[in-house]
């Protein structure tokens, strides 16, 4: 790809597509540095240090999960096959433009298509440990996110000092306050706001080029949603389900679940994916004295089904289910993603055990089980 130029099928495009292609082209033609990434693991502090902005990367989408499968197997992840599509189709301008994307070994899924897409764009991967109880294992991890500093060093010609580290520590805490603060509104009964506008807002903050902005817009909005609250407007019924969901990231599924539960008289009050609540919660010490240490601790700590054990998912998702008041717990399980696939089995089983309503949905991105999935969710809010 020639530096900055738009994909040959841009015309093809449609205009909120273009948009968005001309948005980032506009932000590289200035100087602006990209780096793509995929998962909650991959310590963003690195890259803001880096004066890079970092982007999630579309993968969201049913769209190019044909295309993908042209070269990937179709019983595969949507999510995998979704990211794979969109760079193997030049149709997403945050994997086009990206100077390089950051992969990590979560899945084996994620793991194998980083070697394909490393042969589209400049693909570094981080080697995270499978668990988190043993003193090698974030030793190890501190080993890999100090050489991810190095390697972006490198590349940008550039030294990360301790100083940028801890600028970059302050950003990121005030976004997740920022986040943390917006998910407090629906600890409200009812909640504040709708869990669509809650999810959606999440998301959009991992497509921020600029981190502080977006926390202010972020703190703006919560502002303007708990003063009218408090001058008696209620944009959810009292009457409303109050529904937890957790599992596989909800950026692909969305509308199908999320939406579906809010169509069927229930509201999302807290989303429990990797880009959630919990994940939200852990900040970072910028005083921390080996502040490199403190970014790493802080990202092995996440509780993601990959790592064995993985006891602190559960225990946090019924810490959740209390503090936002929860009348049932919805579980959304991606198609063949096998870890979040097994633990739900535990989830279920916690959930049981304290008495709170579980239900399990495995989907994809496609629309052929749209009347099923919400056949369910109806039934699930009705038992509430």
């Amino acid at each position: 790809m020639e530096e900055n130029k738009l994909p040959s099928t841009f015309e093809e495009f449609n205009d909120a597509r273009k948009a968005s292609f001309m948005k980032v082209k506009e932000f590289k033609d200035n100087g602006g540095r990209l780096v793509g990434f995929l998962c909650s693991y991959t310590p963003l502090e690195i890259i803001d240090a880096a004066g890079a902005a970092s982007v999630a990367l579309c993968g969201t989408s049913n769209e190019t999960v044909p295309t993908a499968e042209t070269v990937l197997p179709a019983n595969l992840c949507p999510l995998v096959k979704s990211t794979y599509g969109f760079a193997l189709a030049d149709k997403c301008p945050f994997t086009y433009f990206s100077d390089m994307i950051v992969g990590e070994t979560t899945c084996d899924g994620k793991k194998k298509m980083y070697e394909l897409l490393n042969e589209l764009k400049d693909v570094y991967v981080l080697h995270l440990p499978q668990g988190q109880q043993r003193a090698y294992e974030a030793d190890a991890w501190y080993q890999d996110v100090k050489l991810f500093k190095e390697h972006l060093e490198e590349y940008y010609s550039i030294e990360i000092t301790d100083d940028d580290l801890r600028a970059a520590v302050r950003r990121r805490n005030r976004l997740r306050q920022a986040l943390l603060d917006l998910y407090s509104l629906q600890k409200l009964t009812p909640s504040a706001t709708t869990g669509m506008e809650l999810v959606s807002s999440v998301m959009a903050s991992t497509f921020s080029f600029d981190i502080e902005a977006y926390a202010a817009q972020l703190e703006e909005l919560v502002a303007k949603r708990r003063a009218a609250y408090d001058a008696g407007e209620r944009p959810v019924g009292a009457d409303r389900k109050r529904v937890l969901v957790t599992g596989c990231p909800l950026g692909g599924v969305m509308n199908k679940v999320v939406k579906t539960i809010e169509d069927n008289g229930g509201v999302v009050v807290c989303s429990d994916d990797c880009s959630g609540e919990r994940t939200s919660s852990m900040m970072i010490d910028p005083e921390a004295p080996d502040i490199l240490r403190a970014i790493s601790d802080r990202y092995l700590q996440i509780h993601c089904s990959v790592m064995t054990p993985n006891d602190g998912r559960m225990e946090n998702t019924l810490d959740m289910v209390e503090r936002y008041h929860a009348d049932g717990v919805i579980e959304s399980i991606l198609t063949a993603c096998h870890t979040f696939n097994v633990e739900s089995a535990r989830m279920e089983r916690a959930m049981e055990a304290h008495g709170v309503p579980y239900m399990r949905l495995e989907t994809d991105y496609s629309t052929g089980d749209v009347g099923q999935v919400e056949t369910r969710i109806a039934a699930f809010i009705e038992t509430l």
